[in-house]
């Protein structure tokens, strides 16, 4: 029996004292965050385990973005997987800025005035459909004058990073040229479904040009199958946390997982699967240091990042 212990603040009070307080506290959601750091700490001191951060679009349109880039620029993880739409902000936001907005805006004046609404940032479409069409336009001419007629994802998001790099001077706040940089690889298992894919789809209209995810699938394959041990640190749910775990499976399952979600696992849904759910299909193994922890990740991950 562990006694519970209140929480004490100072002036001196550091965000890595907070979260062993949290662990000491025993407090409901607080207690999975200390764990999740402790998990982490952990991963990330073995040198022989491969990490994989996944995580979905939503949160490089805010600050957490920045949180992330610093994971890819120290190198702190091995493998990135996550969705199209990440490409899409990471690329808009280092020649534009978005916008502080609100939940409660009137979304038929925000159209009006070529303004989307993603939750309570602001993107005009001067800052991402016409950055993106300007831009995707030139990365794809340029790779295809080198008769690059056929590209990956990964060879894709490096080629983004490159792009960046020379065009960019808020290139080392991009996640894209930190990967590009330090040749980490990024897959998006769903390439289509943002505005990069619809920019290479067009392209492909009056070009030979096309995506080769299978080519993916093999780069992933020789990794999960030379992986002496694995570790992923999963943000969110959908498509980029269910390619992470299956293809885990393939690994005899994570070693290590800490998962970050507001979705519920009441609807069956693979987003509000705990990480125990996972253990049942061999894609976490059954003695694995795992937790999942419910909350907004961008709160807990700076938090989390920084405790580390």
């Amino acid at each position: 029996m562990i006694p519970v212990k209140d929480i004490e603040i100072g002036k001196a009070t550091s965000v890595k004292d907070l979260i062993k307080q949290f662990g000491e506290a025993g407090g409901f959601s607080a207690k999975k965050v200390a764990e999740g750091v402790t998990i982490l700490r952990t991963m990330f001191a073995e040198d022989r385990c491969t990490k994989i951060l996944s995580f979905p679009a939503a949160i490089i349109s805010t600050g957490t973005r920045g949180v992330v880039k610093d994971l890819v620029k120290q190198k702190k993880v091995d493998v990135v997987i996550t969705t199209c739409g990440t490409l899409d902000h990471d690329l808009a936001r280092v020649f534009q800025d978005y916008y502080h907005g609100d939940f409660m805006m009137d979304d038929a004046k925000l159209r009006k005035q070529g303004i989307n609404r993603l939750g309570n940032v602001l993107v005009p479409d001067s800052s991402y459909g016409e950055v993106m069409a300007n831009h995707m336009n030139k990365i794809l001419t340029e790779l295809h004058s080198k008769n690059v007629k056929e590209i990956s994802t990964k060879e894709l998001c490096w080629a983004i990073g490159e792009y960046i790099s020379k065009t960019s001077k808020k290139r080392e706040e991009s996640i894209l040229y930190w990967a590009w940089k330090n040749k980490i690889p990024v897959f998006i298992p769903g390439p289509t479904d943002g505005s990069v894919g619809s920019q290479i789809w067009m392209f492909s209209q009056k070009t030979d040009f096309r995506l080769n995810i299978l080519k993916d699938e093999q780069d992933l394959s020789n990794i999960v199958f030379d992986a002496k041990s694995l570790g992923a640190l999963m943000i969110g749910g959908g498509i980029s946390k269910h390619h992470t775990i299956w293809w885990a499976q393939f690994g005899n399952g994570l070693d290590y997982a800490v998962y970050i979600t507001t979705a519920v696992e009441y609807d069956g849904s693979l987003s509000g699967a705990q990480t125990r759910e996972a253990i049942s299909w061999g894609k976490l193994k059954e003695q694995a240091k795992h937790i999942t922890i419910e909350g907004d990740a961008t709160v807990l991950l700076p938090l989390m990042i920084t405790a580390l």
